[in-house]
């Protein structure tokens, strides 16, 4: 364990891996009057607002292709594999992730997610075809095996 020469404080501004290997240590060795509450509070809030904005990123992504591979038909021919890839892959990443909070999450982001899907696949591919609410269900998007029919 690194030297106290500064208090935890001071080092979050200086360097914060560093701060976050001596906080780590604390906490392991339960030196808990020796923490910096305030930066690990705000570190912990910072860590469960990414790892929701990941999840929502990544159904996202998973809407985007499949409004692609289902409306933008000029284009079917030639990208209609790699959409479809894509999509395998966002499925998994986002099961890797995944929590029934996550879930719960995803639930009540759902139109949100899609409106903000749907104004970029507009905008790529020049069509204005889309259903005004998400034409999936969370357990559509999620589901490996799933793809619209054409």
């Amino acid at each position: 364990m690194m030297q106290l020469q500064y208090n935890l404080k001071e080092l979050y501004e200086i360097d914060d891996y560093l701060w976050l290997q001596e906080t780590v240590n604390l906490l392991k060795s339960r030196k808990f009057n020796l923490l910096d509450l305030d930066n690990l509070i705000e570190e912990l809030e910072y860590l469960g607002s990414e790892k929701k904005h990941q999840v929502s990123s990544l159904l996202e992504q998973i809407i985007r292709h499949l409004l692609l591979l289902q409306y933008w038909d000029s284009e079917f021919d030639r990208n209609s594999n790699h959409w479809s890839a894509e999509i395998v892959g966002f499925r998994t990443q986002l099961r890797n992730r995944m929590t029934s909070n996550f879930r719960n999450y995803l639930t009540e982001e759902l139109d949100k997610i899609y409106r903000d899907a749907a104004k970029y696949v507009s905008k790529k591919s020049g069509l204005n075809v889309f259903p005004e609410q998400c034409p999936y269900t969370l357990e559509q998007l999620l589901d490996e095996d799933w793809f619209p029919s054409k």
